[in-house]
């Protein structure tokens, strides 16, 4: 791995105007390093740098941009073992999932690689005589992304990937909380042959670097993974642009659990929804609605699993459940335990700090029964490895409460029943819906999305990208009579 702390700004790796401490939330006596900070001069030389960079980009073709997404997408994928150690380091996944992530990466480089020479425009016929019309989609031009650090390479590669293949430029902003990871994928782009410029590392708060970055007139699109309220904040802020935007937001996604459902299955998919990542997934499920007639059941079993799951160090063997991010993370989500009690949930098992033979942020994974669907636990993104089973006496009802929310990213169903099954994906108000499988879990070649307060703005991934990551021009030709 790289020992680069620094900021990339028109091609050239810089000392940032102050530096914050990284530290490994596994075992806090290990310092990671010292990372810059951007200021606003900075923050305003990547914008410059981008705004100059992009027109030769564009210009490049589509055979360049395809060989250098390819050859980041294959060093990835190489080096996802060691990259992954780093990512598992400092945002403490188990080591397995931290490689998993950047081989992830990797594959939506290669994927937006071949994007690149998929046709995407279209010829139509003009209702007027010796008029040609193609329709051709461009690159909409300097590109602003924000991501998170629940998945600190391939969250930010879903969205770099696609704004590099359709000819834009890129100032990114990463999570303040895993800047080693995003070192890493910047210093593989940084040796491609790219213009000067072309791609920016920005690191900095949100309240300075991230609101300066969203503001600026210099932006024409801004991709970003967080916070309903922060979305809210960036939307605003861009419509004094007229600036594109594309936000991933929050979650509160359900899993129905049926009386005809293999009660077995169903508990290993909701026990891999709730905690895996330790539960800091947008696509975790934090809401169990369970038929009355399996209840009592599923909630027998369910607690046997997850008491059975393991919480450790991201590097030890046989780790399920890593620690959670950070010191604030946790005293949230003990906060939560501490709400859904006053609230009246019954808390079955978890909930409590651990103590391990590293001082780190780890936590039991916790079970609430007995809840109803107008609780905090039940209604707020908790982001924590903690869940909520509640009743429900039908299908009917519990579909009800599934919708019964203002986000609407994933949502699933474990049931034997065709009809539920396929009536449940036609109704459900979900952008993702899964049958027979965890709500955590999708593919990269396919659209990625939320309705609600979830997602605001287009899709992710896949062919779909298209239409944030370019724009749209309509050219009208007359050839003339031949003579």
């Amino acid at each position: 791995m790289t020992d680069l702390t620094q900021l990339y700004i028109d091609g050239v790796w810089t000392d940032g105007a102050t530096q914050i401490e990284n530290r490994n939330p596994s075992d806090t006596s290990d310092l990671i390093g010292m990372y810059a900070q951007a200021d606003a001069s900075q923050l305003d030389a990547a914008l410059a740098a981008a705004r100059h960079a992009q027109p030769a980009w564009w210009a490049a073709g589509i055979q360049k941009r395809h060989d250098v997404l390819m050859a980041i997408g294959t060093e990835l994928m190489a080096r996802a073992e060691e990259i992954g150690r780093m990512l598992s380091r400092e945002e403490g996944k188990p080591l397995a999932e931290g490689k998993g992530e950047v081989y992830r990466a990797g594959q939506f480089f290669t994927y937006s690689a071949a994007e690149t020479l998929r046709g995407h425009g279209d010829l139509a016929e003009s209702v007027r005589s010796g008029i040609e019309i193609d329709v051709r989609r461009e690159a909409v031009g300097v590109v602003a992304i924000i991501s998170p650090w629940n998945f600190p390479v391939a969250t930010a590669a879903w969205k770099i990937a696609p704004a590099l293949a359709f000819g834009n430029a890129v100032v990114w902003k990463p999570a303040n909380i895993t800047p080693a990871s995003a070192i890493a994928l910047t210093e593989i782009i940084s040796r491609q042959d790219i213009p000067k410029g072309l791609f920016n590392l920005v690191a900095g708060p949100g309240r300075d670097v991230g609101q300066r970055l969203v503001e600026s007139p210099l932006v024409d699109a801004i991709s970003f993974t967080g916070s309903v309220p922060v979305g809210r904040g960036i939307a605003a802020a861009a419509v004094q642009n007229m600036t594109k935007v594309q936000m991933e937001m929050g979650s509160k996604n359900p899993l129905i659990v049926m009386d005809d459902a293999d009660i077995d299955l169903a508990v290993m998919h909701a026990a891999g929804s709730a905690f895996g990542g330790t539960g800091q997934k947008c696509t975790a499920a934090s809401r169990l609605i369970v038929h009355h007639a399996v209840h009592d059941e599923f909630v027998e079993k369910l607690g046997k699993a997850t008491k059975a799951m393991k919480v450790g160090h991201a590097f030890e063997a046989g780790t399920q459940l890593g620690p959670v991010v950070s010191e604030n993370q946790l005293n949230q989500n003990l906060e939560y335990i501490a709400i859904g009690k006053d609230e009246g949930a019954e808390l079955l098992c978890g909930g409590d700090r651990l103590e391990m033979a590293t001082q780190g942020y780890y936590m039991a994974p916790a079970v609430f029964v007995n809840t109803r669907n107008d609780m905090r636990i039940n209604v707020e993104e908790m982001f924590a490895p903690i869940t909520a089973v509640q009743r429900a006496d039908s299908y009917a009802e519990a579909l009800d409460l599934a919708n019964d929310t203002q986000f609407g990213l994933t949502a699933g169903i474990m049931t034997k029943s065709l009809a539920r099954a396929s009536h449940f994906r036609a109704n459900m108000r979900a952008g993702c819906v899964m049958v027979n499988l965890p709500t955590a879990g999708t593919d990269y070649h396919v659209p990625f999305g939320g309705r609600g307060a979830s997602s605001f703005g287009p899709r992710e991934q896949g062919s779909y990208a298209a239409e944030f990551y370019t724009t749209v021009k309509t050219a009208y030709v007359s050839a003339g009579t031949p003579e």
